[in-house]
């Protein structure tokens, strides 16, 4: 008896699949929406079912490869980006695939810059990589032009960052801010170091070379006595696994990581608006007030929300983004910049800083150097040391 296809889930990719003609076809993550698709191809012949220059199996083939030869962070940033790319475009040839098809899939995305280039960057990644493999002969997407990312040069002072723990009452993420500034390692390190990374004698994690970035040699990252007591402390509590974790007990994710720093900058935001007597006018609340929805479901009971509750509301969120807009956004990247810029402020020389840091390059750090022009005393002082005898 011949075999007859049906839907499957994989929980690895979120995704829905059906094979067909030993080829997995990516249905996407909605289940009605999938079986939609099932569906209208079952209503197909079987050949033309899953066409072999399909995009979808170019973008498939290549998560799987991603998935197998680079990092889990990496292969879950593609798979994010390109499965909005396979649902905007489920039936797409590769033959049909043109610039402007990228250009009004991002144009949906009310993003920022940096966002946007990233969504170009993903599929142009796929194809380049399709056409390095030669499964396909040439790359549709040659001429598209990927836009620059945009600058966010976040400098946190010693005095600043004392200021900005205040606002982090989470030990466990304050452990993780703590060692990030006192170190400069990367997020991925910070977030994907384990017990056995962890060398106490030397103080200092060692990540072996296929954890490492690049992956041709070990990851040394070297503590100061502040970091060091932290892995130390840690270590005791933790004896495997990731040392750094919520008050769940669970790794850190990017993605958590990403909403704790939102909410500090909400809490931030809303403190110095406190400060300054600063709110949403009646104006404002009232225009606002028609962007929400009238009712509410209570107990499984949907009621009409009362006008108090539908104030009360408005005044909630508009305050919250008014917060959003006067205070700084964190990441831990803008921590091991900071730590760089430090360091070199202190007279820690450019060369050893790049090693600290894991570059190869001294010139990476070029962009870290836009920090130190706006500092005015340091370089004046520079200034006088080149001259000085």
């Amino acid at each position: 008896m011949s075999h007859f296809p049906k839907p499957f889930f994989k929980k690895a990719r979120g995704v829905w699949y059906v094979e067909i003609n030993r080829k997995q076809v990516n249905l996407g993550p909605d289940k009605e929406e999938a079986f939609r698709q099932y569906h209208q191809l079952m209503g197909k012949p079987r050949e033309q079912a899953v066409s072999p220059e399909s995009l979808v199996a170019i973008i498939d083939a290549f998560l799987d490869w991603t998935q197998k030869n680079r990092a889990p962070d990496t292969y879950e940033w593609y798979r994010q980006r390109l499965q909005r790319f396979v649902t905007k475009y489920p039936e797409m040839r590769v033959s049909a695939l043109k610039p402007f098809h990228v250009e009004q899939w991002v144009d949906e995305f009310d993003v920022a810059q940096t966002t946007r280039r990233n969504y170009f960057r993903s599929i142009k990644r796929c194809l380049i990589w399709a056409r390095r493999q030669g499964r396909i002969d040439c790359d549709p997407l040659e001429g598209l032009d990927v836009p620059g990312a945009e600058r966010k040069d976040v400098y946190v002072p010693p005095d600043e960052f004392e200021q900005l723990m205040t606002f982090v009452p989470d030990p466990r993420f304050r452990d993780l801010l703590v060692t990030t500034y006192q170190t400069g390692c990367r997020p991925q390190e910070s977030l994907r170091v384990i017990s056995s990374y962890v060398d106490l004698k030397n103080a200092r994690w060692v990540f072996p070379s296929q954890k490492s970035k690049g992956k041709k040699s070990p990851r040394i990252i070297y503590l100061n006595d502040k970091a060091f007591s932290i892995t130390q402390r840690l270590l005791e509590t933790s004896s495997a696994g990731e040392l750094f974790r919520n008050n769940r007990e669970r790794p850190w994710s990017t993605e958590a990581v990403n909403c704790v720093f939102d909410r500090i900058q909400t809490r931030m935001g809303k403190a110095a608006l406190k400060s300054e007597g600063k709110e949403p006018s009646e104006k404002e609340i009232a225009k606002f007030i028609k962007t929400l929805s009238p009712t509410k479901t209570e107990k499984g009971v949907e009621r009409d929300k009362r006008p108090a509750e539908l104030r009360e509301e408005a005044k909630k969120k508009l305050f919250k983004r008014m917060a959003s807009k006067v205070a700084p956004r964190y990441s831990l990247y803008a921590l091991r910049h900071s730590w760089a810029t430090n360091a070199l402020k202190r007279g820690v020389d450019p060369l050893t800083v790049a090693l600290l840091m894991g570059h190869k390059d001294p010139s990476m750090l070029a962009r870290v150097y836009q920090h130190l022009s706006h500092s005015p005393d340091h370089m004046r002082d520079q200034a006088r040391r080149a001259t000085n005898d």
